[in-house]
């Protein structure tokens, strides 16, 4: 276990999108689509899974990446792999 709560990969994935996507903050919660409710393209998705493995250690194929629609499903997706490093 990586040791970090759901809510600092919450905080950092909604900072990181708020940034990004130049959206409020408030207006990122957990079952905010990433390409319906945000209009992320597929380099803005692209950039939050490099900021996600470079801060957490998580790594993602491209399949993996196409199946987390939702914030919540990113910050899942973290908190199951953090600091992991299986190839499976």
């Amino acid at each position: 276990m990586g040791g970090r709560s759901r809510e600092q990969v919450f905080a950092l994935i909604r900072a990181h999108l708020a940034d990004e996507l130049d959206v409020d903050p408030g207006a990122i919660g957990e079952g905010t689509r990433f390409r319906e409710d945000l209009e992320a393209d597929s380099l803005d998705l692209y950039t939050l899974v490099q900021e996600l493995e470079d801060t957490y250690g998580v790594k993602m194929t491209d399949e993996q990446a196409a199946q987390i629609l939702t914030v919540g499903q990113a910050v899942d997706y973290v908190m199951a792999h953090d600091g992991t490093t299986d190839a499976a």
